[in-house]
């Protein structure tokens, strides 16, 4: 079976990722749709069933995958549906597996912060040189200036919520999440 398939649900594991022998960058995870159903007679909404999945991506969506979704996150998926069955000790095991071709985050749920990437930033392949420092375009709100930590906060508070970002030519930096990379409230 070789079908194209889109599923919303939720990362249900870590992201393992990984290099093949031949230098291809992979990423897996497992995720859980879960459908929702109302129930008339009750008036509310009920959760049915989970199907797993087995996501599998490559190359430079792998690396993306590693940098932007996190166990618990919303997202969906397309890629090609594949139903492998196999024996072990009298059993019979099946599994659902997706060949991703696209992932993003489910903006049903939350927001997200899009940065594009060239073929040459791709996560995988930016080592900095050596002997020189890499320029830092985003820097971290516990830097000096204006948008640094105010004088009734801790000053690692601010670095611990997060990075600011310019938002655009004349608009204010927002400050975004590190470890989630979305956006932390406006009132900062």
């Amino acid at each position: 079976m070789n079908d194209i398939i889109t599923v919303r649900g939720f990362v249900a594991s870590e992201i393992r990722s990984s290099t093949t022998p031949g230098g291809t960058g992979t990423a897996s995870f497992r995720l859980g749709s879960t459908e929702r159903r109302f129930d008339r007679a009750n008036d509310v909404w009920v959760d049915g069933n989970t199907n797993w999945f087995s996501v599998q991506a490559f190359r430079h969506l792998a690396g993306n995958i590693g940098c932007s979704v996190k166990k618990g996150q919303r997202i969906i998926v397309v890629g090609k549906l594949k139903l492998r069955q196999w024996e072990h000790d009298g059993k019979i095991y099946h599994v659902a597996e997706i060949i991703a071709e696209s992932v993003g985050h489910d903006l049903m749920w939350g927001s997200a912060n899009f940065i594009r990437t060239t073929s040459g930033t791709s996560p995988q392949i930016t080592p900095a040189a050596p002997d020189v420092e890499p320029e830092n375009p985003w820097p971290s709100a516990d830097e000096d200036g204006e948008d640094g930590p105010h004088d009734d906060e801790d000053p690692g508070a601010a670095a611990e919520r997060g990075v600011i970002l310019p938002a655009g030519e004349g608009d204010e930096p927002v400050l975004v999440d590190a470890d989630t990379g979305e956006l932390v409230d406006a009132g900062v």
